[in-house]
């Protein structure tokens, strides 16, 4: 069965980062629609207008654009945010949203509201220092206890683009309840020290519209395990009814 597949990407990156997810899934028949999101081309860009809303829009525009219904809106890390908020926003394209290590929206909070107030600040300042931007981390950083070699975290930090930092602060908006959605939580067990989640995503196991997958690797599976990642979005596609 052919399925459509939307891939949002998180912090720093862009539709790149999916290539060989994409690929694969491509090669299986699905039609995929791989997204860079507004401000993550060029690193000198004036992000100062950008913020989740336009991250949203974003997405939307390319439902509108291609007609696209029956959707799988798939989000990494902070674009679960985005993608919950245009599942929310467009209920009659999108059929599943997928949550891969994704943080997930919550009506009136930010992103950086699932930190505590002291990284919070800390994070405001960084963006604030580095022209409107969150800045890129280093390949230490990425690469430390997430599955990936040497050479492909610095592969991913050589490409990373400093995120618009308005998206993070930006509070989302949604219309009804996140457990209401038709949605899968992709948890990437090397994230989690014991297996643990945070609270939020916890408690989405009890709601019977979500499931709840686990891939053996880090936060950056479609660098780490695109093989396995593809094996497991078709599984959730066929299911996803």
């Amino acid at each position: 069965m052919k399925n459509h597949f939307i891939l949002i990407p998180g912090p720093w990156m862009g539709a790149w980062v999916w290539e060989p997810v994409t690929r694969a899934l491509r090669a299986l028949g699905h039609d995929v629609h791989p997204l860079t999101l507004s401000g993550l081309v060029d690193p000198e860009a004036d992000v100062s207008t950008v913020g989740l809303a336009t991250h949203v829009d974003d997405v939307l525009a390319l439902l509108e654009k291609q007609d696209l219904r029956d959707v799988i809106v798939v989000g990494h890390s902070y674009a679960g945010i985005v993608a919950g908020q245009v599942a929310d926003r467009a209920p009659d394209r999108v059929a599943r949203t997928v949550f891969v290590e994704g943080f997930l929206p919550h009506d009136g909070k930010s992103m950086l509201h699932a930190f505590p107030e002291r990284v919070r600040a800390g994070e405001l300042q960084l963006i604030a220092e580095n022209r409107g931007r969150w800045p890129v981390p280093d390949a230490a950083v990425v690469a430390e206890g997430q599955d990936l070699s040497t050479h492909q975290a610095q592969w991913l930090v050589e490409r990373f683009v400093g995120h618009p930092g308005h998206t993070l602060s930006e509070p989302a908006v949604l219309t009804r309840p996140l457990a209401h959605q038709r949605a899968s939580y992709i948890v990437c067990s090397k994230e989690h020290f014991g297996g643990r989640v945070s609270e939020d995503v916890a408690a989405m196991r009890a709601e019977p519209n979500w499931t709840f997958h686990t891939l053996d690797t880090g936060h950056w599976p479609m660098v780490s395990a695109p093989d396995r990642l593809v094996s497991l979005l078709t599984s959730i596609a066929a299911q996803r009814v």
